[in-house]
């Protein structure tokens, strides 16, 4: 479980594909004092595990179906990653509970500076409207947002210039695909109105 409080960036130095898996190397600038292999991290928000770890470059298999799922099919030497290592029961809960499974991908539209913020405009399938409300909370790239307006086809967000100098915004272009993770809470709700519609009344005397 993370917060989508990002505690640091990391810089990809390789990407090795092989026919059993995708294994990626990352530069990390976490301090990593009592970080082991097996240790979760969450990278561009993504929940990976640590299987190899040298002084301070980090190494993560990927599934296919991460890969598939996620904008590390585009990543390359030279790419910056946001990086959070998982919640510990002691700690400030900020952000919102993130877990890390990412949902989706979807492209950049519009980023651009306005005033002394920033205004960030996402396509969205609309599959996935039913997850976003305005004022919701939304993880891009494992930061944990707040969403300002939500439309058909796309939704926005505010950036403050603090979130965008300790994150990889700042590197982020038209066009870069995002990884999205929807609000929990908004899944299980779901789940629940649905089970909710599906169960046959009973009726009274």
């Amino acid at each position: 479980m993370f917060t989508g409080l990002i505690e640091t960036q990391g810089t990809i130095l390789q990407r090795i594909e092989s026919l059993e898996s995708v294994r990626l190397l990352l530069r990390s600038h976490l301090p990593l004092e009592g970080t082991q292999i097996g240790d979760s991290i969450a990278v561009n928000g993504c929940c990976l595990t640590v299987v190899a770890l040298e002084n301070q470059i980090m190494t993560f298999d990927l599934l296919q179906e991460t890969d598939r799922r996620t904008n590390f099919k585009t990543v390359k030497a030279g790419s910056i990653v946001n990086l959070e290592r998982s919640l510990r029961p002691l700690d400030r809960m900020g952000g919102h509970y993130v877990t890390g499974h990412i949902d989706c991908t979807a492209p950049i539209i519009r980023w651009e500076p306005s005033g002394r913020d920033y205004l960030l405009e996402i396509e969205l399938n609309p599959s996935f409207q039913k997850w976003m409300i305005a004022k919701g909370s939304i993880t891009i790239d494992g930061i944990s947002l707040t969403v300002s307006e939500v439309y058909s086809d796309r939704f926005q967000v505010w950036i403050i210039p603090h979130t965008r100098e300790v994150t990889n915004l700042a590197s982020k272009q038209i066009g870069n695909e995002v990884n999205l993770e929807f609000d929990m809470i908004a899944k299980y709700t779901e789940k629940i109105w649905l089970a909710h519609q599906s169960t046959p009344s009973i009726p009274t005397a």
